[in-house]
Order: structure tokens, then C-alpha cells, then sequence
């Protein structure tokens, strides 16, 4: 896969799918070994089979997590849905013969197997099993997609009942808007604009530090957030943005090829009080609610005007140390719909941050 390492979200993806599979493998040995006997050639107590369960479980998360994420990182967006489903399908009889043969060495170490491998996939009851085998694999990636549409962590969190009942949390908040969308709307028209838009937040994706969290797209802005102290740490809520801004300018001529321009974003950055909750009867969604929301989209409304890429609130900026980025003061700038002016600032790199 390349420059392959494990950071926090591929860890949390493989982590995902070790724990479903392993539960799927106990749940069908309990469902197979409880006051049930096997009519195949191979006969173990549930004790053993809880073993089988075990050992088995985490290598073939270990091997659906990693194809995960190259699925996410690597081939879906990169292909159409027709070849994307046929990828699929022999992944899937990949995925059954490398868990035949995985099967194979763990009950041999278990048992004392004098059948050989062909015998061993077809065995009886094992057409049953790789059917099995199948709807979890599919269930596993139907729960990552409504992971991944709820906010990565947030489905965990969804069904532990923690967004319930409203709650306050101290977040930071990135409203990050792309330039000049109306002339690239007319120029490009609207479908091959709305590509444009897939491709950079696609990219946005890619640039993110493992602590953030894509909160809302909204049209052609997206919506970032951190918890407090994630976000304050390493500069994580300023990384993002020129990591962004990086891989942009790395893929210039992509952009240029594709869509004869190189898109540029303005952000505005605030911190403070949030209230968090769940809301909706009939579709689900985690909503946050306060003053720092609205705080945080006026700041970046300012950026055209007081000719900045990166605005922040004074307040969040005494917040941050570091020696990666220059912070300009740009006075106390009223703000629409609020009382009083908010000091904000500029910024920009001192020098270049790593993508993560």
C-alpha cells in the first residue's frame, strides 16, 4: 500500500473490523457448537471452538481492515461503480480462499488433521459457512459506511445513548469555504463543478490530522471541529489547514488537467462553549449548536475582505504556541449578528508542516 502506517484512524478501522469479526466467529460457534453436533469430517467441543473463534477472528479483521482502508484511500472515488463492483466480487473470493487456508493452518494446529486442504473447504456445513462468512463481511462494510456518514466515532457514540440528552462540550470549530464557487459554477457547470467539489473534499480527507473531525459539508464548504485540547495540541487545528493547502498545490496538475484551475480555500477559526446532541426522528444526525458555531462562520466571512487566507479569534490564538506559524493582529472586527467586535488574527506558515 505504499507509505503504509498504522496512525489513528487506520488503527481505528482495523480495530473495527478485528472486534466484528472475532464476535461473528464466537456467535457461530455458539450457534454451531451448543447442543449441536457437526456432520463434517472435522469434530471439536465449544471450548476448542471458542479458541478457533479467537485465533481466527483478529487475523481476518487484521486482513478486512487493511483492504478497508485501501478501498477508502486508494480505489473508491478512483474508479466508476461498475468496476468498483467488480473489484468487490473478487475480493470477496479472495477474502474466502485466504480464510480457507487461514482456517486450515489453525485447525491444524489445534488438531491432528489427516485431510487435505480440498477436502477441508468442502467439507459439509461449509457452503453454509461461507455464506455466512459473506453477509458479515457485508454487514461489516454497510456499518462502516453509516460510520463514516455519522462522523467517524460518532455511530459508537450514537448507540451508547451518549447524544441523548443534550451536553456542553469546549470545541474548536473551522469553517473552511471554497473561493470564487460562483465563476467556477458558471466556467465549469454544475456537474463537472460538483466533481470538483468530490475531489477536493476527497482531499481534505486525506489531509486531516488524526484528531479531526469532519463535521458537516455544507454545499461547497466543510465544516471541521476538535475537541479542545485535541485540536490546541501540535497546532492540530491550523495543521489541517495547510496540510490541505499542501496537497492542493501538490496536485496541481491534476486540478489544472481536470479543471483548468487550482482551487483555493479561506478559513475562519473560533473556540469555545457548544452545546452536542442528537436530533431527527427519522434520519439521524449529530447536531452542535451554540455561539462558536456562528462566531467561527462570521470570522471566515472576513477573509475577502481583510485579504486573509486564515482568520482566527484572538482568543483561540493565546490559546496556541507554537513557532510554525506567524499570527498578524487584525483588530477587533465587528461581526454580524454579534454585539460587540472580536479581536482576530491572520496567519500564516512560518515553515512547512508534514502532512500526517
Amino acid at each position: 500500500m505504499g507509505n503504509f502506517f498504522i496512525n489513528k484512524r487506520r488503527w481505528r478501522i482495523i480495530r473495527f473490523y478485528c472486534i466484528g469479526w472475532t464476535l461473528a466467529f464466537i456467535f457461530l460457534t455458539i450457534v454451531r457448537g451448543v447442543g449441536t453436533r457437526e456432520l463434517g469430517l472435522i469434530q471439536f467441543d465449544f471450548a476448542t471452538g471458542l479458541k478457533i473463534a479467537v485465533t481466527l477472528g483478529p487475523i481476518m479483521g487484521l486482513i478486512s481492515g487493511a483492504a478497508q482502508v485501501l478501498t477508502e484511500e486508494r480505489i473508491y472515488k478512483h474508479l466508476s461503480i461498475q468496476r468498483l463492483l467488480i473489484v468487490r466480487f473478487f475480493y470477496t473470493i479472495l477474502f474466502i480462499i485466504l480464510l480457507t487456508l487461514t482456517a486450515y493452518t489453525i485447525f491444524r494446529i489445534y488438531f491432528d488433521l489427516s485431510i487435505d486442504l480440498l477436502t477441508f473447504a468442502t467439507d459439509t456445513g461449509g457452503n453454509a459457512i461461507y455464506v455466512y462468512v459473506i453477509v458479515v463481511d457485508s454487514l461489516l462494510a454497510v456499518l462502516r459506511q453509516v460510520n463514516l456518514m455519522l462522523g467517524e466515532g460518532n455511530l459508537q457514540k450514537l448507540l451508547q445513548g451518549k447524544f441523548y440528552t443534550p451536553r456542553e462540550e469546549n470545541r474548536i470549530f473551522m469553517f473552511l469555504d471554497l473561493q470564487s464557487s460562483t465563476a467556477l459554477a458558471e466556467q465549469l457547470g454544475h456537474i463537472k463543478y460538483s466533481m470538483l467539489v468530490q475531489d477536493c473534499f476527497n482531499d481534505l480527507g486525506v489531509a486531516v490530522t488524526d484528531e479531526t473531525e469532519i463535521y458537516q459539508y455544507v454545499g461547497d464548504e466543510a465544516v471541521l471541529t476538535w475537541q479542545l485540547k485535541e485540536g490546541i495540541k501540535n497546532q492540530n487545528c491550523l495543521k489541517t489547514f495547510f496540510n490541505f493547502k499542501q496537497l492542493l498545490k501538490e496536485k496541481e496538475a491534476h486540478y489544472i488537467k481536470k479543471y483548468n484551475c487550482l482551487p483555493f480555500f479561506k478559513a475562519g477559526v473560533h473556540a469555545g462553549l457548544v452545546t452536542v446532541t442528537e436530533v431527527g426522528k427519522y434520519k439521524k444526525e449529530i447536531a452542535y449548536h451554540g455561539d462558536t458555531i456562528n462566531t467561527a462562520a462570521r470570522i471566515q466571512g472576513q477573509c475577502n475582505d481583510l485579504n486573509s487566507e486564515l482568520l482566527l479569534s484572538e482568543s483561540l490564538k493565546n490559546q496556541l504556541q507554537s513557532n510554525n506559524y506567524k499570527f498578524l493582529p487584525m483588530g477587533s472586527v465587528p461581526l454580524k449578528g454579534k454585539k460587540g467586535a472580536v479581536p482576530i488574527c491572520s496567519v500564516t506558515e512560518e515553515s512547512r508542516v508534514a502532512i500526517a
